[in-house]
């Protein structure tokens, strides 16, 4: 188990402690952060006001970007028992006629895309992972007091259940605190956005009395709710609240049985863990970062349930902000580098807020006229098979797209035109958030229609690079991260990325831990002789990486550790390219790199990476 505080005396509970980083607040995004952290070397301190993790379920919804971010913590293998991979959503009349059936079946980032999870066993994953390093500790019943920052540092007082009290000093503090945040409030950082009027009530049950697979969206016009089915017998209901209503009401016995009786036989058999009545909340921090203080997770953005997207944009959260961190508290990158993790998070956590809203609406509309439009709607689906294929496939799910920050993309036109301002204008209406959810991918028709052309639409820069399967030299096939690790990567497709490499590019993408490798048919990677001592080989097993680069005019990638598209060019066009993208992470010139406890502990957390099983992952 991670290292946690044992009783020591009240003296030695006042001395100050010394990291690189405090994170507040234990829940999957801090131990998301402090895991990925830990694979880096960095000294962190993960500070938790609870005595232990929350043991009950919360999020049920895992995506296939999340999943791999836990395989770039290596943890993803302990995770997976406790996941139902291809977990569909079916929309279902009053009368049990099932309307629209989300069902996506791509897997091009290596996973799944919808998948069901129990939380609390998948947070205990991530608290485990933690025991691989001896420089991260646990501080459980600690709650913050109070914080300062000035220009070298933050220093935090946390308060011990015990009377104790810990002050610790750290190069930047993570406030990952939850929706009601202590950091983000005391930063007075503005957390703006709606509340919606109805509430809803959850019920968890063990020993599942229903048994049939996936999530039912019963659009009950009386009383809507929702049947999930979860790993491990458990089964979520939410039913929701009507006026009058009250928790207290709603959880006794006989009103909970009339609530049950609308899905099981049995009221009286029903093996209850957990009812909790919630608001759906729909916010967003006017920015993610304070100077030395940053926001991840519901402390920075909060979203309706309807798309299971708050865990996961908060897991999304963890992975940008993770390798930024380590580059610049181990001295490789200047500060200026932590002003792109609200450039690139913000927007998008804005996106899936929408996203959420957007499903709410269609499942639960608040007026007649809102029910109307829902049925309308759904009916398209089957005289439009395109758009039935667009909600099915779940294409409308905004993908992150990163048009600023560390990414090497001419700027986007403004938008424009008459159709731009009506969106603009309509966007808090349920069709307004619906048509301004379409138009997002503005590659799509009615993107273009509102925005205009974009050259820069169809470029795969700021977007997340695929994950297909890939053979390895000596013969393993394998999912593409685990050969490129944490780290940046350069990918050519077909020849040496390396050939024609300057002196300086190569000494800055030495000092990144970046690698290089060639990708190739598998046919060809019994042929050795074009793969240059240095170069990573990896033959293309199902054709997607040929597939992937064919839609593209560039054949070569520049990629970021999260796996993000940081620019692509020509073998020829190399060398520029990771010079431009050096500026753009502020990188730390050559010899002016000041050693940090971080920098000093990167070989012991390379050598952890090594003997926990994790694809080494050097500088960042």
């Amino acid at each position: 188990m991670p290292p946690t505080l044992d009783p020591v005396p009240t003296e030695a509970r006042r001395e100050t402690v010394s990291a690189d980083v405090v994170i507040i607040g234990a829940g999957p995004v801090g131990l998301m952060i402090a895991n990925y952290l830990g694979l880096q070397g960095v000294r962190v301190v993960l500070v938790e006001k609870l005595e232990q993790i929350i043991d009950y379920p919360r999020a049920i919804g895992l995506d296939d970007e999340a999943l791999r971010v836990f395989q770039s913590v290596g943890l993803v293998d302990a995770l997976l028992p406790h996941t139902t991979p291809d977990h569909w959503m079916r929309f279902v009349t009053h009368t049990g006629h099932c309307f629209a059936s989300i069902e996506p079946r791509t897997d091009e980032f290596g996973w799944s895309r919808r998948n069901a999870f129990i939380q609390p066993l998948a947070d205990r994953v991530l608290y485990e992972g933690l025991s691989r390093f001896p420089h991260v500790e646990v501080l459980f019943g600690h709650s913050l007091s109070a914080f300062t920052q000035d220009t070298t540092g933050v220093t935090i007082e946390a308060e011990d259940i015990r009377d104790g009290r810990r002050t610790i000093r750290a190069s930047y503090m993570v406030g990952a605190d939850g929706g009601n945040s202590f950091v983000r409030r005391m930063l007075n950082v503005p957390f703006e956005g709606r509340t919606k009027p109805n509430q809803w009530i959850v019920v968890d049950v063990r020993n599942d009395p229903i048994g049939s697979p996936h999530v039912y969206m019963h659009c009950d016009p009386k009383r809507p709710y929702v049947s999930a089915a979860l790993p491990h017998g458990i089964r979520r209901f939410e039913f929701m609240v009507m006026p009058g209503e009250t928790e207290e009401a709603l959880s006794k016995p006989e009103n909970m049985a009339a609530l049950i009786r609308k899905v099981v036989a049995d009221p009286e058999q029903v093996d209850y863990i957990r009812k909790r009545v919630y608001t759906h909340n729909a916010r967003l921090a006017d920015t993610f970062r304070m100077n030395r203080v940053l926001l991840a997770g519901d402390a920075a953005h909060i979203m309706p349930v309807w798309q299971g997207q708050g865990y996961n944009s908060g897991i999304r959260d963890a992975s940008n902000l993770g390798w930024k961190l380590a580059m610049v508290v181990k001295g490789l990158a200047g500060d200026a580098l932590l002003d792109t993790y609200t450039a690139e998070r913000r927007a998008h956590a804005r996106s899936m807020i929408h996203l959420s809203e957007v499903a709410g609406d269609i499942f639960a509309p608040t007026s007649r006229l809102g029910i109307k439009f829902r049925d309308a709607f759904v009916r398209t689906f089957n005289l439009f098979p395109a758009v039935k294929r667009y909600f099915v496939e779940m294409r409308f799910k905004p993908m992150p797209r990163y048009e600023a920050g560390v990414v090497l993309l001419a700027e986007r036109p403004r938008k424009h035109g008459f159709l731009a301002r009506v969106l603009e204008r309509s966007g808090h209406s349920a069709p307004g958030r619906l048509l301004g959810l379409m138009s997002q991918k503005r590659e799509s028709l009615l993107g273009r229609l509102v925005y205009g052309r974009d050259p820069l639409c169809h470029s795969p820069v700021g977007r997340m690079f695929i994950q297909p399967r890939v053979r390895t030299v000596d013969g393993n096939v394998v999912r593409l991260d685990d050969v490129l690790g944490n780290r940046f990567a350069v990918i050519g497709w077909g020849s040496d990325p390396t050939f024609g490499l300057t002196p300086a590019a190569r000494e800055i993408w030495q000092r990144l831990g970046g690698c290089f490798v060639l990708a190739k048919p598998d046919t060809q990677l019994g042929f050795h002789d074009d793969v240059p001592d240095g170069v990573i080989a990896i033959g293309d097993v199902n054709g997607r990486m040929k597939e992937w680069f064919a839609r593209v005019p560039e054949s070569v990638v520049l990629l970021r550790p999260d796996r993000f598209v940081a620019g692509m060019c020509t073998p020829q066009e190399v060398s520029a390219r990771i010079g431009d993208l050096a500026c753009k992470l502020a990188l730390e010139p050559a010899g002016r790199q000041t050693e940090t406890p971080a920098a000093r502990s990167s070989a012991r957390g390379t050598t952890v990476m090594q003997e926990s099983g994790v694809a080494l992952a050097t500088g960042a």
